[in-house]
């Protein structure tokens, strides 16, 4: 364990990239077709601390370059999104499978010590992958009851949150797919929209997020790079492939 890292990761994803505290990552882009915006350095902020598992499958997939030239492939003014590889699959490959790499629902509760997986809020969550020792008094009244009046731990309140995105109908399906939040926060406050406990936010753009909006499909991400927090990159495959 990371030194200061306040629990333990389920034992099903311990052998996962985990980030185990926050990182910093670069992510330029080169824009097509506008006069007043030719290329934009936006900073990301990853919160391992409520989303280990996300996180760390991202900043795995950043050091392996797997962004690197790829195109922004939805911008309909309410989110932005990438991570669609070419080719039949809709995730990253690995290569030591030769399957595609998902990560599970991962979603940090207020009040509770570590985050909830395989589940929304709005479920009655299946068995938890935690040790009863970590539950808060009321969590199993709300295993019965679901979480839907929960405040989540990472919520869309921002413009430029950045989530992971999913199948609609399979909670543990997200890959390498990812999309940033374009709504202002007055229209999407903190639980009470559509979004909050149904996709696991990882992070917030700090630096530019306003240029989102200007974004379009067909723009290029020329590269992403981890600025700081590397360190805190637990069992990398990158290293592995490289």
């Amino acid at each position: 364990m990371v030194d200061g890292f306040p629990y333990e990761v389920p034992e099903e994803y311990q052998n996962r990239p985990l980030l185990k505290g926050r990182a910093t990552v670069d992510m330029k882009v080169k824009v097509k077709d506008n006069p007043n915006l030719e290329e934009c350095i936006f900073r990301i902020v990853l919160d391992g601390y409520n989303a280990p598992v996300t996180s760390g499958n991202f900043v795995d997939l950043v050091e392996r370059h797997f962004y690197d030239g790829m195109e922004i492939q939805r911008a309909d003014g309410f989110v932005v999104q990438t991570g669609d590889p070419e080719g039949p699959a809709e995730g990253f490959i690995d290569p030591s499978t030769e399957k595609t790499r998902t990560v599970p629902l991962e979603i940090m509760v207020i009040g509770e010590k570590m985050p909830f997986y395989g589940s929304t809020l709005e479920e009655k969550p299946s068995i938890r992958k935690q040790l009863s020792v970590f539950f808060s008094p009321f969590s199993r009244i709300f295993q019965e009851l679901g979480l839907f009046k929960a405040q989540t731990r990472l919520p869309f309140n921002a413009f430029g949150t950045m989530a992971m995105a999913r199948d609609e109908f399979e909670n543990n399906s997200g890959s390498s797919q990812v999309f940033w939040l374009l709504k202002e926060s007055e229209l999407t406050p903190s639980n009470a929209n559509i979004l909050d406990g149904r996709y696991a936010v990882f992070g917030y753009v700090i630096k530019n997020e306003d240029l989102l909006a200007d974004l379009k499909v067909g723009d290029v991400i020329e590269s992403m790079q981890v600025v700081s927090g590397l360190d805190n990159l637990v069992n990398p495959t990158y290293k592995i492939a490289g």
